[in-house]
């Protein structure tokens, strides 16, 4: 269902996003590029575990949103600050449901909610680490502004594979 660009608002995730957000995540081909702490199968017991932690965490070291499109939950966006010696460098994860790949959602997602944490916390870099071969996120980070730092060979172990993931980088001057 790929098209041309859509409309779409980040908000605060709601306990009536579960079973939207359920739906939306519980795909193979979404969970295959993200950290393992991503379940597939995705249930609405998860979307409600999830839900129920960003809520509670709700601007306490990291700010994350649903993405609504269509009128609906149909992924997530959130940047997390980190801690010790990386205290002015925050995280930034995401993912979206494939109905909605190729549309601008994430890319304008992605800047929008940097600006936002840039805005709040006392950061000076937000980073992300997708999978190399994962060009389509790539492609988000690059669109949004962020710059490529470098490649991490055979970093990652999803599925059974191995698989190299980039580094790339967005500090504060940068966002626009």
């Amino acid at each position: 269902m790929n098209g041309g660009r859509m409309d779409f608002i980040l908000r605060p995730f709601e306990q009536g996003d579960v079973f939207a957000l359920a739906a939306a995540a519980n795909d193979p081909e979404v969970a295959a590029k993200l950290r393992n702490v991503f379940p597939n199968p995705y249930t609405q017991d998860d979307a409600r575990g999830y839900i129920s932690v960003c809520i509670a965490r709700e601007g306490d070291r990291q700010l994350v949103r649903a993405i609504v499109a269509d009128g609906r939950a149909a992924g997530s966006v959130g940047v997390f600050v980190q801690d010790d010696v990386y205290e002015k460098s925050a995280e930034l994860g995401y993912w979206l449901s494939r109905d909605f790949w190729g549309r601008g959602i994430m890319t304008r997602a992605v800047r929008e909610l940097c600006e936002q944490a840039f805005a709040r916390f006392d950061i000076v870099r937000i980073y992300a680490q997708p999978f190399a071969d994962n060009a389509g996120s790539c492609r988000v980070l690059e669109k949004a502004g962020f710059t490529l730092e470098g490649t991490m060979r055979d970093s990652v172990y999803k599925n059974g594979e191995l698989h190299s993931s980039r580094m790339y980088s967005l500090l504060r001057g940068e966002c626009s």
